[in-house]
Order: structure tokens, then C-alpha cells, then sequence
């Protein structure tokens, strides 16, 4: 698929048969090794915010799978990154991030680097003969940002990241993105392989399955999808009912879902289903009042949204970044959900990032805050049910009688993703094979 707009609808676009994925991909860790070699090396990786590394000596340490790689705001203010290892006995230079690095020293026998690489100081020297601090810099990695969001890639001849994203920032303009600064970040561990999180995000067929709470405010029947080719976008109307629940559907059913799902966009706390439905003049909707209520509550931090409309303010721009990146864009949120491989190929971790606009726009950044959300932690409902899957997803696939997955054409992401995979696994002819 390459720059398509799929249109999804109860009666639209079909595949003639379901597409059928191999479900080694996700269980055998076989296959992930060769992710690990093939993929992850080459393609450009959603680290961080621009706020992890905002300052001199702010750091940054980027995990997917085996790989770690370290993300550092030199003093002289240029961002740079390096593969996380010290050149002498291989031990990682740092874990986590942090603050006020003003050089980077190996914990286990104290070799230490500038920020900028070079190698400074080598405890007793001498015995190592002739070494020269200019054969031992730290291994670099291309580092790039792109609005408020910091990528990473190990392949040195890797094509630019402006150039990488295909058609997503253009697509993305109207919302200007510079002026998001992420507030918080989660991570959740989950016992299952990494793409099964990044598809749970991929498609909204799930939603007359776990989310009922969700459907008296969302289309999720007929958001039209774009494949630029390597990623895609999913734009989704909400405010309004899905078409699964009939027609007439009252508009305090539909305000009711709003407040107990979205309620922080219009500054009511989600138990408080018994809001009053906000009045609308004739010509207008509730959903005009909601991004009313929406402008009217960013206006309280002093953000003013009149620039955007209705629809800007209540269609979500869902975009899937390949290989892991879920980038949800609205006009007054940017949240980012990151499938982070782990250390074997059956878990992993979701990274939640949630970033609001900055009043005034050139608001000096903060450092965000971080979590790390234990199993059975809360995440909100919505979090909450889809976290809850991942875990049976992967034992469901573990089970014998299971070969292969069966997808739709509403989950054309997903089919996009395997494709991808395909080219840089080189995997020739194709797998996904019909019925």
C-alpha cells in the first residue's frame, strides 16, 4: 500500500478474502533475533521528548530490546547520541535518565568522555601501552527531532528523518506541534511481543469489544485511513455515536460517554456523569458545544484555541509510525504510545507519553514527569481495558491449534506494518497469504 486513502464503512472498501498473518512472528524468538538484526538497526525510533533533553547536561537512555542507546544535550547545546557502551570492557555508561551530566564515566572502571564523544581519562593509563583517546570516541548514533518528539537511529547511511516520515509532518502542520511540551510519561510492563502492543493501537475495531463505554461517543465505523507507505493515519470523529448503537441516540447518552471517557478535555472529572448536557444555539450540535467547553477550558491555562474548529478540536489524527509509534494528534492534545520490544521476544513495554501546549508557545521547557506503572496499576478505563488484552493476546497465540492471524480491511495498519516488516526482514515472496 503506498499513499492510499481507505475509506471504512459498514458497506465500503473489502478485502475478497481475510489477510492471514504467520503467528511465529509474534512467538518465536527466532524471528525477533532477526528483527533485532535486521530492523531495529535501520529504522528511525521515537526515544523521548525534546523536553528529556532540553538542557546541557539533560540525558536520555533509549531501550528497545537489546539495544540501548544514550541521548545527551552537549554543553555546547547540540543533541547528540551514542550507542550506551563504554569502549573498554563493554559495560553501559547509563541507565534511566537525568540531569547535569557534565561528562559521561563508565561506573565499572571509570573511563569517561566528554559529552561530545572523545574519550578524556583512562585510570592507570600506562598499562594499555600505546592508546590514543582519539581510537576510543563513543560509537554515534543519528539523532533527529521532529516537533517535540526526539528519534534515534544506529544506521549511519540512514535516509533523513524529515524524509523518513513521508508525508506525516505536512499532514500534521495545521496542528503545530512545536508548541506541545510533554508533561508525563508511563511505562508499563506487558508480557507480550512488542507488536502486539503497537496493533492493540493500530486499529478501532476493538472498540464494540472492550470499550462500550466509548461507542455513544466515537465513529468507530467510519474513520477513513491513509497509507503513506511506511506509516498511516486513522482519522476518527468523536462527539458523535457509532453507527453500531442506531439511529436517534440522545444527546445526553452522548455526553454522558464523553465526560466519563474524555472529561478531562472539558474539565470534568469522569465520575461526574451527571453533568448537564451544554446548551447549543439552533444551527449548531453538541459537538460544537464540546469544543466550546473544550476552547473554554484550555482558556483557563491560558491557551487560546479559537484558531481551531470543531472539527480540528474533535477528530483524532491517529498516526502509526513505523515500526512502534502510535503519534494521537488533536487540537489540544498530542499523546504518544510507543511498543517497546523487551529483552525476549514474548515481552515488552508501552510508553505513554501525554504533552499539552505551552502558554506562552516559547515557554521554557521542564524535565517531564516519569513513571513506571506497576501490573494492575491505573491508567484511566480506557488504559486500563486495553492494557488488559495484551497479556491473553499472547497466550491466545501461543496456543497449537492457531497458524496464522486473520485481518480485515479495517485493519489495513496492521496489514501495512507486516508489509514493512516483510521489506526490511526481506522476506520474498510475501507471507500474508489470503485463505
Amino acid at each position: 500500500m503506498t499513499d492510499e486513502l481507505v475509506q471504512i464503512g459498514v458497506t465500503g472498501f473489502g478485502l475478497a478474502r481475510p489477510s492471514r498473518v504467520p503467528k511465529s512472528r509474534y512467538t518465536s524468538a527466532d524471528f525477533a533475533a532477526r528483527e533485532q538484526e535486521r530492523m531495529w538497526p535501520r529504522v528511525w525510533q521515537l526515544a523521548c521528548s525534546v523536553d528529556h533533553v532540553a538542557s546541557a547536561g539533560d540525558w536520555f537512555e533509549h531501550r528497545a530490546g537489546s539495544s540501548s542507546v544514550l541521548i545527551v544535550r552537549g554543553d555546547d547545546g547540540v543533541l547528540r547520541a551514542y550507542q550506551n557502551v563504554c569502549r573498554h570492557r563493554g559495560n553501559l555508561l547509563c541507565e534511566g535518565s537525568g540531569v547535569g551530566l557534565t561528562q559521561l564515566q563508565c561506573p565499572f572502571h571509570h573511563w569517561t568522555w566528554d559529552l561530545q564523544g572523545r574519550l578524556r581519562e583512562v585510570p592507570s593509563r600506562k598499562t594499555f601501552g600505546a592508546l590514543r583517546n582519539d581510537d576510543f570516541p563513543l560509537v554515534p548514533v543519528r539523532v533527529d527531532a521532529w516537533g517535540p518528539l526526539v528519534f534515534v537511529n544506529l544506521d549511519a547511511d540512514a535516509r533523513p528523518l524529515a524524509e523518513y516520515l513521508e508525508g506525516v509532518p505536512a499532514d500534521t502542520e495545521w496542528a503545530e506541534l512545536d508548541e506541545f511540551r510533554c508533561q508525563v510519561t508511563a511505562r508499563i510492563p506487558v508480557a507480550c511481543n512488542w507488536k502486539v502492543v503497537a496493533e492493540g493501537f493500530s486499529e478501532s475495531y476493538h472498540v464494540q469489544g472492550i470499550h462500550p463505554e466509548l461507542l455513544a461517543s466515537v465513529d468507530d465505523v467510519n474513520g477513513p485511513q491513509r497509507i503513506f507507505g511506511l506509516h498511516s493515519v486513522l482519522y476518527q470523529d468523536y462527539g458523535v455515536p457509532s453507527p453500531r448503537l442506531g439511529a436517534n441516540v440522545p444527546d445526553a447518552t452522548v455526553w454522558e460517554s464523553f465526560v466519563r471517557t474524555q472529561g478531562d478535555r472539558v474539565g470534568i472529572d469522569r465520575d461526574q456523569v451527571d453533568s448537564p448536557v451544554p446548551l447549543f444555539a439552533d444551527g449548531a450540535t453538541l459537538r460544537d458545544a464540546i469544543a466550546d467547553r473544550i476552547r473554554a477550558h484550555q482558556a483557563t491555562f491560558g491557551i487560546d484555541l479559537a484558531r481551531y474548529d470543531t472539527e480540528q478540536l474533535l477528530r483524532l489524527s491517529q498516526y502509526n509510525l513505523f515500526p512502534n509509534s502510535s503519534v494521537l494528534v488533536w487540537g489540544d492534545e498530542l499523546n504518544v504510545l510507543l511498543a517497546l520490544p523487551g529483552r525476549t521476544h514474548d515481552t515488552a513495554e508501552l510508553m505513554v507519553f501525554v504533552l499539552h501546549r505551552a502558554a506562552p508557545p516559547d515557554k521554557p521547557r521542564r524535565r517531564p514527569r516519569d513513571h513506571v506503572i506497576p501490573p494492575g496499576g491505573d491508567l484511566g478505563p480506557v488504559f486500563n481495558q486495553d492494557v488488559s488484552v495484551l497479556k491473553t493476546a499472547q497466550r491466545g497465540l501461543e496456543q497449537p491449534g492457531l497458524t496464522h492471524l486473520s485481518l480485515s480491511s479495517e485493519e489495513c495498519r496492521i496489514i501495512n506494518l507486516h508489509r514493512n516488516l516483510e521489506h526490511y526482514l526481506d522476506i520474498s515472496p510475501t507471507e500474508l497469504t489470503p485463505l
